[in-house]
């Protein structure tokens, strides 16, 4: 499953709601969180409810909800967004302001007391979660784990740059973690919607880490995101070549090769690997 762009869609808008597929985003999120003022709450649950609930409503991308953290709110959200949904009508649950595996557990055990069993995408956004990282990919409700830059740099009293340095460390444990997990691991939000070039250069730069995907919040960062998480041709091809060049050293019983005058090992396999299967998931290359 790809989920190189993953788009905020404030849950009070059922019109904004109904058109988030058309931007292309391999996930859609229907926020009842931040994006949604407290006085709104239940409207927006109902909002998102009915558009779920809605048979006509039957995107390509994965559907996802973010409820509020886990607690009379998020049991609320949970309750009004799950009643007489379907299988299928909803894909995930995000959960905000993860600091331990405990509260994504609370959320799964939640999630089967309504019978409605989806994974989690947990967001870690607190010095607390970033710490607990590992333990939070490792819960067995996590799919996916989600760095929220904006957030920390208030909880730790850093000043947010353009460099991003004083956010670097945590947004390369988020990757380790992830990657120790087995999870997708999903980067933070370019908050300049207007500054493509800008989100274009730090997209690249989450590939660069080890990220799946990156979160966006208007739907004019979405094509650019895609863009960057899509292996390049070149890639695709250097990828192609090395797995085609393990399948005959295998055959032949040769444990070293080489590709265009470069030494192969397992790491570069792998690295191959991953190129390919994100390729192939954003269809840039036929199955």
């Amino acid at each position: 499953m790809v989920r190189r762009s993953v788009l905020f869609t404030p849950g009070d808008k059922p019109g904004m709601l109904r058109k988030a597929p058309r931007a292309g985003a391999d996930v859609i999120v229907f926020d009842l969180e931040d994006a949604v003022a407290p006085g709104r709450k239940q409207e927006a649950r109902e909002a998102v409810n009915e558009v779920l609930a809605d048979p006509g409503f039957d995107p390509d991308a994965e559907v996802v909800v973010r409820v509020n953290p886990t607690g009379i709110a998020g049991d609320d959200d949970l309750h009004a967004v799950l009643s007489d949904l379907d299988e299928g009508d909803l894909d995930a649950v995000m959960l905000p302001k993860v600091e331990s595996a405990d509260a994504v557990e609370t959320l799964g055990r939640l999630l089967d007391e309504h019978d409605y069993r989806v994974p989690v995408f947990a967001l870690v956004e607190s010095a607390a979660g970033v710490l607990h990282a590992e333990e939070i990919a490792a819960a067995a409700p996590t799919a996916a784990l989600v760095f929220g830059a904006e957030d920390l740099t208030a909880d730790v009293g850093a000043t947010r740059t353009d460099q991003g340095t004083e956010v670097l460390y945590a947004r390369q444990h988020v990757v380790l973690a992830a990657s120790a997990a087995g999870v997708d691991a999903i980067d933070t939000v370019y908050t300049d919607f207007g500054d493509e070039r800008g989100l274009r250069q730090d997209a690249a730069y989450a590939v660069q880490l080890g990220y799946d995907g990156k979160l966006a919040i208007h739907p004019t960062q979405v094509d650019p995101i895609n863009s960057a998480f899509t292996p390049e041709a070149e890639r695709i091809e250097w990828a192609q070549k090395v797995l085609e060049a393990e399948r005959k050293a295998d055959e032949q019983d040769r444990g070293v090769f080489e590709v265009d005058g470069e030494m192969v090992d397992a790491p570069l396999i792998a690295q191959a690997e991953r190129i390919v299967d994100r390729a192939r998931a954003a269809g840039a290359i036929e199955e």
